[in-house]
């Protein structure tokens, strides 16, 4: 099942991770030495993981669409096309 399945092994999801892991592990310092911008900083750095992992999605970094994935939206996109859509009575 592992051989089929990704789960973010992608350099976006790697980086996002790191970035927050980063982050967390500031802010607990921050907080036990009672520096309250540091913790602030470190908690904005935890929120912008997801938004470089999503970055690096966007450019291509991310995990690809499975073959099955890619011939179920084309078997969609294409049944879309061929059934007849109902008109609105007004």
């Amino acid at each position: 099942m592992a051989a089929t399945h990704d789960h973010g092994h992608t350099p976006a999801a790697w980086t996002g991770v790191i970035i927050s892991f980063i982050g967390f592990c500031a802010a607990g310092g921050f907080m036990v030495a009672a520096e309250p911008v540091g913790f602030w900083v470190s908690i904005g750095l935890i929120l912008l993981g997801p938004i470089v992992g999503g970055a690096m999605k966007i450019m291509g970094f991310g995990a690809k669409p499975s073959a099955d994935l890619l011939a179920a939206r084309r078997d969609a996109a294409n049944a879309e096309q061929e059934a007849p859509r109902p008109t609105a009575n007004a």
